[in-house]
């Protein structure tokens, strides 16, 4: 099983941003997250707001909260939570590219305020104890090549009180993906060693003082994102191919479009779902 550094993921992100601002309407929404469609969505747009909405609104998300947003990609749930909430969010990134492109977006949408970006690792933050209310994570825990790491360096930062909050790809049962090679080839294409099971979680989550208190399974609910992702790999292995035949491309991107039509097969086997997860640091 292929384990993955911080640079490795920096890479991932930089090579594959061109393919999420073709495919996935990024400059619309800044979000490189899966897409939550109910009936008030009508566009991947509306879907991957939606995933915000429905997060900030399970952990009662408040003006008066301090925010990490821990792997904030190029900052769009942090301005997203400055602009319809009115707290204050930091958001961090492996990527310096990301975190540069967030601080412009943030000016652009009139927040800097109230929303910083830094490059930083979630791992070890170099922020002060008991100094956030509220952790955000989207799509971002799963890159922690040690996920015991996150829950250890949470724990430090967040007030007693405080709370994690999950939009991320879990395991419905435990599983060995060394196993299974579809979930490989969905993973590693997203420089992701390994996802938990939501029992792993909620045990990993007790051993760092924590405690799952409300987990939303929304498996069914991005179900058009996956086979939109699917349908942009189709087009993506052919545009591959083509570049290839007049240049390299770089490593992620010549394979990125593999984990597209994985995750569509590991999605309809039942290998993974998308959960929302609140976890409560104990007083």
């Amino acid at each position: 099983m292929n384990q993955f550094t911080s640079t490795d993921i920096e890479n991932y992100y930089d090579q594959t941003e061109i393919h999420y601002r073709m495919f996935w309407k990024l400059d619309e929404v800044a979000g490189l997250h899966y897409g939550i469609w109910d009936a008030s969505t009508h566009s991947t747009s509306d879907a991957i707001l939606n995933t915000n909405r429905y997060l900030l609104n399970l952990g009662n998300v408040s003006k008066e909260h301090k925010v990490l947003d821990a792997g904030c990609g190029i900052g769009g749930s942090s301005i997203y939570l400055a602009k319809n909430i009115g707290c204050k969010v930091h958001g961090i990134t492996l990527s310096k590219k990301q975190s540069e492109k967030a601080a412009l977006l943030a000016k652009k949408n009139n927040v800097s305020h109230l929303v910083e970006f830094s490059y930083a690792n979630y791992l070890q933050t170099g922020f002060d104890v008991n100094n956030f209310d509220i952790v955000w994570a989207i799509e971002s825990f799963g890159s922690a090549p040690d996920k015991s790491l996150f829950f250890k360096e949470m724990n430090r930062i967040l007030k007693p009180g405080g709370k994690i909050l999950f939009a991320d790809t879990f395991k419905p049962k435990t599983f060995d993906i060394s196993q299974n090679k579809t979930m490989q080839t969905m993973l590693n294409g997203w420089a992701i060693s390994d996802i938990l099971s939501i029992e792993e979680l909620k045990l990993l989550a007790g051993n760092f003082n924590f405690e799952v208190t409300q987990i939303k399974d929304v498996t069914s609910k991005i179900r058009k994102s996956v086979k939109k992702i699917y349908y942009a790999s189709i087009l993506g292995f052919f545009g591959t191919k083509i570049y290839n035949f007049f240049k390299e491309a770089s490593y992620f991107s010549r394979i990125h479009y593999t984990t597209g039509f994985a995750q569509r097969k590991a999605y309809k086997n039942g290998d993974w779902g998308y959960y929302l997860v609140v976890c409560e640091k104990r007083n």
